[in-house]
């Protein structure tokens, strides 16, 4: 299983440790070094949160350089897009002191960044050391950028999954404009959009499916999903797979957000809706 941090582990920290939301002020203020927040003085920092083993060690491998978006992974990228970087949504973790300088340690959620730009955007839960002259308290001023749920599912016509194998688990729909045209023409507006485009990949899948080899076990479950067509183009269909419907799945399986899964139309049967 990869070594990312759940939703479940995120809100345990964030709710124990009562962090503050900030945000990035100076580009170069942020540390992409994995080296520094593994140094001593951060680790001792990092222990003395009380926090437990696993998730201290998910903090030190969640902010290796792999973990980064490409417009973090260096200082030319960063400051070529700056004016975006105060659009991060994250929060502290704690704080520590290297050759004098002070440095605290960020959390930078996944799941509530996905209005960031592509390049921008992370895959993964990301722990960034700061500069602390670089952050500052993110106030009542600065709302917290509206997170889409992902489109409206009710009125859709039901699927039925009949070839579970046949999901594509990392299909690519940022770059598939027809597909992006068709959700649009199904209604779906830029934030729905991107909520489909992020949530219909493995990597932020639940736990149990978020890889082949874990999946592979799970599979023959997918056709319990119950699902709902979110757009249809060419040969594909996306299937708007709601949390409200699928509460009873295994724990392994269970969506803490809607997700989208990609399918061949030839996969899935739909079922026709009702005229009124």
């Amino acid at each position: 299983m990869r070594t990312v941090i759940t939703l479940t582990a995120v809100c345990c920290l964030l709710a124990a440790h009562a962090q503050q939301q900030v945000r990035f002020t100076r580009w170069d203020a942020i540390r992409t070094d994995n080296d520094l927040v593994k140094g001593r003085a951060a680790k001792a920092a990092l222990q003395a949160t009380g926090l437990p083993e696993e998730q201290q060690a998910l903090v030190l491998s969640n902010s290796a350089p792999e973990f980064l978006p490409a417009s973090l992974r260096n200082d030319s990228a960063r400051q070529a897009n700056a004016p975006y970087l105060t659009n991060y949504v994250a929060f502290r973790v704690f704080s520590f002191h290297e050759d004098t300088v002070p440095f605290t340690v960020v959390m930078v959620p996944a799941k509530d960044n996905i209005h960031m730009p592509e390049d921008l955007r992370p895959t993964a839960d990301l722990f960034l050391a700061v500069v602390d002259s670089g952050l500052a308290e993110a106030t009542q001023a600065r709302p917290r950028p509206e997170i889409s749920r992902g489109p409206r599912w009710k009125n859709l016509p039901q699927a039925t999954i009949l070839a579970p194998a046949e999901v594509y688990a990392t299909y690519d729909l940022g770059s598939d404009a027809v597909a992006r045209q068709a959700l649009a023409d199904a209604g779906m507006s830029v934030p729905e959009i991107e909520a489909v485009t992020f949530r219909s990949h493995e990597r932020n899948w639940p736990d149990g499916i978020d890889s082949f080899e874990e999946r592979s076990k799970l599979i023959s479950s997918f056709g319990k999903y119950k699902a709902y067509v979110g757009a249809s183009w060419d040969d594909k269909v996306v299937l708007i797979v709601p949390v409200e419907k699928n509460k009873r799945m295994p724990k392994l399986m269970r969506p803490y957000v809607d997700i989208y899964l990609v399918y061949a139309k030839s996969a899935v049967s739909i079922k026709a809706r009702k005229r009124k």
